[in-house]
């Protein structure tokens, strides 16, 4: 091998090498620029993503230009050239649903209306990713030969390999078009407050196939979306998020009940988590040695309601102890302590 044969490769990789740089710092140099500009979009700063994938699609096309060889070596660069162009559409993708989604959640007050949103590009994206990566990997397969000659033979069979394949991914399909339908037909959001097998949680992630509910301790249950458009589930964010709570306490006959009414509305001024819109108590059974006093309470969300139950349960009883004891239900072995006079 000459000096001549062996520094020709030198200096078209190291040329190659130094475009692909100088146009990666031109091309984040506009978009940095691009993005002080706007800064009512963050597209421009997403967009500085792609860089890695942009320069390896540039560097990959001006060598295969400068081989133009249709050898092992053009081979593994037109490989690396589909690759990298799939990934540079994946990026470019993912920087339009992001930017997509963060101006409408700065835009829209409704928070149902956010989560929707992010439902729905979260699933376009997973989407259009799937499409794009099964594309790329079929057209780099296509460039090998044998696999041509193959696909040609397929062709005979497809329609048996289809009903076939169709009877086998059966449940895939169906969770598949069941995805669709949640991120579609706003069933379920991300950020939903759900109960499903009798466990309340958020709905944590919406993937085409499967959706993770955080439960209140974080666990994780993760059940096929299919679950949401079969089966009832309670979905205590449609409509609004605000909630109605109830406390119930056992107490005995004595219990001043017009007492707890003024009470309770004390209690609830100090408590913050209580949104005002409506109180109440009221005597909802009885029983031959106790009644059953029950408070309704309201809330903006499920979390905040649980928290104000446990509140006023716990202040309500330490009243009692205080100033009603005689109130508590008891087993009358003793004289019982004498009600209060008027």
């Amino acid at each position: 091998m000459d000096t001549d044969s062996l520094l020709r490769p030198l200096v078209a990789v190291a040329g190659t090498l130094v475009v692909t740089l100088i146009a990666g710092w031109l091309l984040d140099l506009l978009l940095r620029r691009a993005d002080a500009r706007h800064s009512e979009t963050p597209l421009w700063g997403l967009l500085r993503r792609c860089r890695p994938p942009f320069l390896l699609v540039l560097a990959t096309s001006l060598l295969q230009g400068l081989h133009r060889r249709q050898d092992g070596l053009g081979h593994a660069l037109t490989l690396i050239l589909m690759a990298s162009t799939a990934w540079l559409l994946v990026r470019i993708t993912a920087a339009v649903v992001d930017s997509t989604y963060a101006r409408y959640a700065a835009d829209s007050p409704e928070d149902a209306r956010v989560r929707r949103v992010r439902t729905q590009v979260t699933l376009i994206q997973r989407v259009v990713t799937a499409v794009v990566i099964v594309v790329a990997a079929a057209l780099m397969l296509l460039t090998f030969p044998p696999m041509r000659t193959v696909g040609t033979s397929m062709l005979a069979s497809a329609g048996v390999l289809g009903i076939v394949a169709g009877i086998a991914a059966q449940s895939s399909l169906g969770n598949l078009f069941a995805g669709l339908q949640i991120a579609f037909g706003d069933t379920v959001r991300i950020g939903d407050t759900v109960v499903v097998d009798k466990e309340w949680g958020k709905v944590e992630e919406i993937t085409l196939t499967f959706l993770t509910v955080r439960t209140w301790d974080e666990r994780r249950i993760t059940m096929p979306v299919s679950y949401f458009t079969s089966k009832p589930y309670e979905n205590w964010s449609r409509g609004g998020a605000q909630m109605t709570g109830t406390v119930f306490w056992h107490l005995d006959h004595s219990a001043p009940v017009d007492l707890m009414r003024e009470q309770l509305q004390r209690l609830l001024q100090d408590i913050p988590e209580w949104d005002g819109r409506t109180s109440s108590l009221a005597v909802t059974d009885t029983t031959p040695n106790t009644i059953q006093v029950r408070a309704v309470v309201t809330a903006p969300d499920a979390d905040t309601v649980w928290t104000l139950r446990c509140a006023v349960r716990e202040r309500m009883i330490t009243w009692l102890l205080t100033d009603h004891p005689y109130a508590l239900p008891h087993v009358a072995t003793t004289e019982a302590f004498p009600p209060p006079g008027p």
